[in-house]
């Protein structure tokens, strides 16, 4: 609790000096050691004084002597002359106006006979000025006649005002050149003010010459004048005469002196001032004796500082810069309670009202000035403090924002374009409270920009949702319709891609649900082809237990368990030989062979196979040597399983064709034989391992021949594809040649 009371009191006493400091440069020039005779507000008013003695008393204007000094330039009678046109068109131009009104006058003779003769007056006037020079300069002098009586006028009505607005003043001045003297009030009675001239040198200069302008601000527009003039600007020549003697404000003068207020409050202002500096002297007393606030003091109140905190760096910035910026607003509304007089009429309770009410905002942005300050400060005043602020920053995460939003530009561009659109419709709606007729100008941009980007923000809206919904189905798992592509927006473009993902998703689905089946396949015939081997081998050999049995059946059975484990050796030695190509840890010995030769040996093993087995061969090789760089062993044991792969599944009494040729800057082996069994539509699940086209399992066959020799292919870096026709099964067997 001390310590808050401690915080308080430092930051009340903070805040009064900085607000007296400020006073001292603002005001303390004005008003430290002067009275209100150095005042600005005076100066001004001595300064029309003294322009006023000059110009009604010490110098007044002549009409008459003005009228000597006039002149007219052959410019000026032309300009007279040609002002509404030439002789013939101004002739014309006064007939048509009389010829309409002479003619209604036709039932009076006297006022027809009237305007008849001003008619031809004007004529005539009109063809003097046409033909007399000294006719025209005349009525030019008398222009100019009239603007000098006017002006005179209304120097006669600005001499009044000045005596009756400056009766305070009391002066003795003598004309240096001629001796004269102008005198008024008593000079040498006590005075709050006086002024003295021709001591040293400083004489009250008057320059005599008038420039009459009755567009000009001397003659405030307040007479009107023939514009048939060219220059209507006078110029009146005048000698410049030195003044010597005395201006004074005699203090008897001074319930005369319409400044008396401003003069009391000038001094009452003077003294709030000193009061309020002299205070801040003992506040900057007490800051160093009493208060002695360090740095760790101002880290409280712990609840503010928290919530402070919370914010991200640059918002506490920008906080403590707003706070930093009504602390000087508020010193400038409490500066504006000085000068005094603008409270001089409510009083001395509300003027302190009005000063305590403003140094409390003061004390409020001072204090939250001072400990954004400090707590900013405190919070990133290390190198490791600052980079961890800087990346919770509202900049730094909007930054990344804004990358985001241009990863695709136009989606970026069409954003800042609506906004921007957007923020000028509103902003220009508000312009249009203030200024109403500038609805000419919003409308039409409102209709052809704001409404058009309004709606194609609506529409993007929109269909991003329905995307959006369409993603969500799709992450439920429910891959329905197709996401619809409108356009070639970067939306139709995310759309393109839903859906490319959504058919890869749709055959991922179909491919992991084939995997199941071909795995739960595999491990049926896995079980089945090792299990009946394995059946046989245990059947037998408890056969053999049983000492009753012949000789000749001892050794049939022998013979028997022989050949299935001779067959469950080939079963396993397959699996592992396939399963280790499948994961390409084999080591292959390429040579350059001559596929021609190896087919022939291959096939020449099986020949009689294939006669026996009632089945018609058919070979096409080409007829001179074909080269690849192969693996000689596996390649020949590839071709192997094609060959015994046709002798086991021909149909009997068909033939089977096996053919090597060129083609293009490859070898290509083809086997087409006629299936014995219906191959079905899965054609391609036959190179899966113990995969067999008869799927009842009678046959031989381990199921691993078609995976073997695609492995084999696969690790040659060529191709091995299936084909069926009807009961015609095709392979075609691609590697590169020499």
């Amino acid at each position: 609790m001390e310590n808050k009371m401690k915080l308080l009191l430092s930051l009340f006493l903070i805040s009064w000096i900085l607000f007296s400091l400020y006073l001292l440069i603002s005001y303390g020039p004005r008003y430290a050691g002067k009275s209100y005779f150095d005042s600005v507000g005076f100066e001004e008013n001595l300064e029309r004084f003294k322009n006023g003695l000059e110009r009604y008393v010490l110098e007044p204007f002549d009409a008459e002597e003005a009228k000597k000094h006039i002149s007219v330039t052959q410019k000026e009678i032309e300009h007279h002359r040609y002002y509404y046109g030439s002789l013939t068109d101004q002739i014309e131009d006064i007939k048509s106006q009389y010829q309409e009104r002479i003619d209604g006058a036709a039932n009076d003779e006297e006022l027809q006979k009237l305007l008849i003769e001003e008619r031809d007056q004007k004529i005539e006037d009109i063809r003097k000025n046409f033909s007399d020079d000294r006719h025209v300069e005349e009525k030019v002098r008398k222009q100019k006649e009239e603007i000098i009586d006017k002006y005179a006028a209304l120097e006669k009505e600005g001499e009044k005002s000045f005596l009756e607005e400056f009766n305070y003043f009391a002066y003795h001045l003598q004309n240096v050149e001629t001796g004269e003297t102008f005198q008024s009030g008593d000079v040498d009675a006590e005075a709050v003010f006086t002024e003295s001239f021709g001591d040293k040198g400083t004489y009250l200069v008057v320059n005599g010459a008038r420039t009459i302008d009755p567009d000009g601000n001397e003659a405030n527009g307040m007479f009107e004048y023939d514009h048939t003039l060219m220059d209507p600007e006078i110029r009146i020549p005048g000698q410049v005469s030195r003044y010597e003697g005395i201006i004074a404000i005699p203090k008897t003068m001074m319930n005369n002196a319409y400044f008396q207020e401003d003069f009391q409050n000038f001094n009452i202002t003077k003294m709030i001032l000193y009061v309020i500096w002299a205070i801040a002297i003992f506040a900057l007393a007490g800051l160093l004796t009493v208060a002695k606030p360090s740095l760790g003091a101002f880290s409280g109140p712990i609840r503010l500082k928290e919530y402070f905190l919370k914010l991200p760096i640059d918002l506490r910035i920008g906080t403590t810069l707003m706070a930093i910026l009504f602390m000087s607003l508020s010193f400038d509304a409490a500066g504006n309670i000085f000068p005094f007089p603008f409270y001089a009429d409510i009083g001395w309770l509300q003027y302190g009202i009005e000063l305590v009410f403003k140094f409390l905002f003061i004390f409020i942005f001072t204090s939250l000035s001072i400990l954004g300050t400090y707590w900013t400060w405190e919070s990133a005043n290390t190198e490791e403090k600052m980079k961890e602020e800087w990346r919770n920053s509202f900049l730094y995460r909007l930054s990344d924002g804004i990358q985001d939003l241009f990863l695709e530009r136009p989606i970026g561009i069409q954003a800042i374009v609506v906004l921007s659109i957007v923020f000028l419709a509103g902003f220009g709606f508000a312009v249009l409270f203030m200024e109403p007729t500038l609805i000419l100008v919003y409308a039409p941009l409102l209709l052809f920009i704001g409404l058009p980007a309004i709606t194609l923000f609506l529409k993007n809206a929109g269909y991003l949702n329905r995307i959006m919904k369409q993603t969500e189905e799709m992450a439920e798992g429910r891959l329905t319709a197709e996401v619809e592509v409108k356009g070639k927006s970067p939306l139709a473009k995310h759309a393109r891609h839903l859906n490319e993902l959504q058919e890869g998703v749709r055959k991922s689905m179909m491919e992991q649900a084939k995997s199941e089946r071909l795995k739960t396949e595999l491990i049926t015939n896995v079980s089945h082809d090792l299990r009946t081997p394995l059946t046989s081998i245990i059947t037998y050999t408890d056969l053999l237990k049983n000492p009753e049995i012949t000789e000749e059946e001892r050794k049939r059975y022998i013979d028997i368990l022989e050949n299935k484990s001779q067959r469950l050796k080939t079963l396993i030695e397959d699996l592992f030989e396939v399963s280790k190509m499948s994961s390409g840890n084999v080591e292959l010995k390429r040579e350059r062979i001559d596929l021609t030769q190896l087919l022939q040996q291959a096939v020449g093993e099986h020949k009689e196979d294939f006669e026996q087995a009632n089945l018609d061969l058919r070979v096409t090789l080409p007829d001179e040597p074909l080269y690849a760089y192969v693996d000689g062993q596996k390649w020949w044991r590839m071709i192997d399983n094609l060959i015994v792969n046709a002798l086991k599944y021909s149909l009997n009494g068909t033939r089977v064709y096996v053919s090597l040729k060129k083609a293009g800057s490859a070898a290509e082996f083809t086997v087409k034989n006629i299936a014995n069994y219906e191959l079905g539509d899965n054609v391609e699940e036959l190179t899966e391992r113990f995969k067999r086209a008869d799927e009842s399992r009678h046959t031989e066959g381990s199921g691993l021949g078609l995976a073997i020799a695609q492995s084999i292919v696969e690790l040659h870096h060529g191709k091995l594809e299936i084909g069926v026709d009807g009961d015609l099964f095709k392979v075609v067997v691609t590697v590169a040649a020499e």
